[in-house]
Formats: C-alpha cells, structure tokens, sequence
C-alpha cells in the first residue's frame, strides 16, 4: 500500500473545513453587491443601548452620514427587507444591480438578530424591528419618500414602517405577507405542512428539515448537497434563540390588532407575488389588496413560489421598476 502524500491529505481537511455558503456570502454575494455601488456599514440606533444595524447601501452615502441625518439631497432611495430564512444579501442578491443601474440608492439592511445586526434589547416585536430600521434610516440621512420593499417577514416590517412614519415611506412593495400575521394565517400555514410550530417550519434544525423548506418555498424543484445544507445551517441560522422568540411575538400580532380590520395607508403599494406561494397563496393577496382598497395593485408572477425574486429575478425585478417608476415619476432603464 502506498500512503497518501501529506499535501493531498491537508487539502482534504481543508475543503471539509471550508464553508462553501460562508465562501459565497463573502465572494459571489459580496460582488453583486460592490458590483451595484454598495458597501457595508454599521449603524449606531441607539448611542446608549447598543443597538447596532449592518447595512449595505451607496458608497457615496458612507462619506455623507452624519449622526443628525440631515436631509440631502439624493436619488430615490429603495430600502430592501429580507424575510426569515436569510440576510439582506443572500436574499436581495439579483436586485440591488438591476436598481442600482436605474438610479435608485438601494439599501439592503439586516434585521436585528441576523447577519451583522444585533441588540441587547429584550424586545422581539415587528414594531420594535421597524422602529430600528426607520431610526437607522434617518441617521443615514432617508428622511422622506423612500420606497421600502419587504419580502416575508420583512414584509411585516414594511407595512409596520408605512403605518407608523407615512413621511418617511412613499410607497410600500410587499411579497408573501399580510398587514398582521393571524391566528387563521398560523393554523393553515402549519396545516399545509404538516407541522406543529412555525419555529419547527422556519428555524429547521437539520438538512432534511432545510432541504424541505427550500422545496416548500421554491416552484422549481431544486436539488442542494447536504454539504450545502450542513453549510447553510451553520451560516443563516444564528440567534435561534432570539429568532424563535421573534416568531412567537409575531403570532400577538393578531391579539393586538383585529383580524377584519386593515390600516388606512396613505401609499401607494404593489403586492408582488409568486403564483404558487404556498406559505402566503396568492388567493390570500388577493383579499388583501380588496382590503387595502383602491391604493394597492397587485401582480403575479408564474411559475414561482414564495421566493419569486430568487427564482425568477430578471421577472420580479421587471415588476418592481415598473411600479417604482409609476409611483415616483422616473424612467425605467434596461
């Protein structure tokens, strides 16, 4: 027998070693977002309790921030909310190019409790997530008229922020969500599939269990190496503690507010929707937008599920420049 030479073995270890999504969230990710003008910064919420907001956002706009967030003047900013299951990055990946390229000031912000934000705060609410985000926004210097665009989760914060600062927000894009997340919403969506806690469905804690949820979420059925699903699990899921503390808040969302009545918003809002989302089914944004009333529009997009900017980016990017070129007067580019 022969044995195996020392550099061989030691690039063995190292590829297992190597975290193959941590590699693309720094490399491939990173440079779609370089690649559209961004870079990261940190945001100071709060001076004295230690809440601290990671963004990507304009280049131009790092050397310009002040801690009064003055008002200057700027291209229409779009400000991008990632859902449960990723960051800013890994979820708006296919977008920050396409609106970067038609003249928008894109910032894609990480929640509290994911990617590089963080808070000693006890609060788990989508109030308390919203009143984070508008703060850092004005810190950076968006005072007025931004459009926010939230998918999922996020898209609870971005109708939170609507209600809460009509000032701050123009207009509103949300993809597979609602205003509140009921208890008729919770007991369907865990019917569906076959589960007994959303913590269970959306904070899996093995490949199997992520690999069903990336099946559940997408039209197209994809298939990942459990290597990636192992990588993805180490990377995405920090803060399970805080995270499942967050999706427990979120089912109060009902007890505060009633289930038949919806906020009057002054915006005006595109629901964005993948036509076979499962989690949030397109016959739910259906009943939303006849809710939200004349305001609102919604469109569809075939042959996608819950992850439609993912799954059909250069579709839902389409999509989203043209409401944004309505609702604020600029010329879509190609």
């Amino acid at each position: 027998m022969h044995a195996t030479p020392p550099a061989v073995t030691n690039q063995s270890r190292l590829a297992r070693m190597v975290n193959w999504v941590q590699v693309a969230r720094e490399h491939f990710v990173a440079r779609l977002a370089t690649n559209a003008g961004l870079r990261q910064h940190a945001v100071a919420v709060d001076d004295d309790a230690g809440t601290v907001l990671s963004f990507w956002l304009p280049e131009h706009k790092i050397a310009t921030t002040t801690d009064q967030g003055e008002k200057r003047a700027a291209r229409h900013a779009v400000v991008l909310v990632h859902g449960f299951a990723g960051d800013g990055m890994m979820t708006w990946g296919f977008q920050v190019g396409a609106l970067a390229r038609c003249g928008y000031d894109v910032y894609v912000p990480d929640l509290v409790h994911f990617g590089g934000s963080s808070s000693p705060s006890p609060d788990r609410s989508v109030a308390f997530q919203a009143r984070c985000l508008e703060a850092a926004l004005r810190k950076l210097g968006v005072v007025e008229g931004c459009t926010v665009v939230g998918f999922s989760y996020g898209g609870f914060v971005a109708f939170q922020m609507a209600e809460a600062h009509p000032g701050l927000v123009r207009s509103v894009v949300v993809s597979g969500a609602d205003v509140a997340y009921t208890g008729a919403m919770n007991d369907a969506l865990l019917g569906r599939f076959g589960v007994g806690t959303l913590a269970e469905l959306l904070l899996p804690d093995s490949a199997r269990r992520l690999r069903s949820l990336f099946s559940d979420a997408m039209y197209k059925k994809l298939w990942f190496p459990q290597r990636i699903l192992n990588d993805f699990l180490k990377v995405m899921y920090e803060n399970r503690q805080e995270r499942k503390e967050m999706l427990d808040k979120l089912l109060m969302m009902d007890k505060q507010a009633s289930s038949t009545s919806t906020p009057s918003f002054q915006q005006n809002i595109l629901l964005l929707w993948g036509d076979d989302d499962d989690f949030f089914p397109v016959e739910n944004a259906k009943k939303l937008k006849e809710k939200l009333g004349k305001k609102a529009m919604l469109q569809s997009i075939s042959k996608a599920g819950h992850l439609a900017q993912l799954e059909r980016p250069c579709v839902y990017n389409r999509c989203l420049k043209e409401f944004l070129a309505h609702v604020n007067a600029i010329s879509p580019q190609t």
